[in-house]
């Protein structure tokens, strides 16, 4: 589903109207009424707005399909030839992917090095600018197993 398909109804579950949620996101009625009509979509930044306002999970706004994915950089496993992390014994992790952890080490230290190893990759397979690519992981990455467990 599309932003437009989720966010009238995660308004409505807050009780706000149009002109009430486009207060709190210092945006005009008109836009909030373009997001949910599906003329425009907000960007990522402000699709994590959104979320803060409405006090709800960022992928619930962005109503990504609830697939299989890498916890630590997010790729879902349907991506064609999409490795499997290994852990040190060298069976196979189901929760990684091998770029991410090999061997039962992660290739990363941190989000960041993993927002700028995988920003490029995400820009390139779905044509949004870097900045894009870069504040849509920064949002994700929060949500997934790895990074929850370091919190």
């Amino acid at each position: 589903m599309a932003i437009n398909d989720v966010l009238p109804a995660l308004r409505q579950e807050k009780n706000m109207t149009q002109q009430e949620l486009a207060t709190r996101l210092f945006v005009t009625r008109q836009a909030v009424s373009r997001w949910e009509n599906g003329e425009t979509t907000p960007s990522i930044d402000m699709a994590k707005l959104i979320a803060n306002v409405l006090d709800v999970p960022i992928m619930r706004v962005l109503d990504l399909p609830q697939e299989p994915s890498c916890q630590c950089c997010g790729t879902p496993f349907s991506v064609p030839n999409m490795p499997k992390g290994t852990d040190a014994d060298g069976t196979e992790n189901p929760n990684y992917c091998k770029w991410c952890y090999d061997e039962g080490e992660f290739a990363s230290a941190t989000m960041d090095d993993v927002i700028e190893k995988s920003a490029p990759y995400l820009m390139q397979a779905t044509g949004v600018s870097l900045d894009e690519a870069v504040s849509f992981m920064g949002a994700l990455l929060p949500s997934l197993a790895r990074w929850k467990a370091e919190q």
